[in-house]
């Protein structure tokens, strides 16, 4: 589990995907967009959105900031995850 916080308007300049770890975030502050294999889903108060592992993900926050909680399975010893270029379609 991971507590993640954006400040205004921060959008992540990468994305990543895992081999194996499927994750769920839980926005527990602020709002957002969430970039998903190319495709924007917006981001409100106690969303909850179940990332596949290879899924490539990506966050921006919205104007009050951004703060969620990631959940993932178990992953191999070492980690699974890899940092990929995240392409904002705007």
């Amino acid at each position: 589990m991971s507590h993640f916080r954006y400040a205004p308007a921060m959008r992540a300049s990468g994305g990543h995907h895992h081999t194996e770890q499927e994750e769920v975030y839980i926005v527990v502050a602020g709002s957002g967009r969430i970039l998903l294999d190319g495709e924007i889903h917006e981001l409100r108060l106690w969303d909850v959105v179940r990332i596949s592992p290879t899924v490539v993900r990506a966050v921006e926050a919205g104007p009050d900031g951004l703060e969620f909680i990631a959940v993932g399975s178990d992953r191999p010893e070492g980690g699974d995850g890899h940092q990929v270029p995240a392409e904002w379609p705007d």
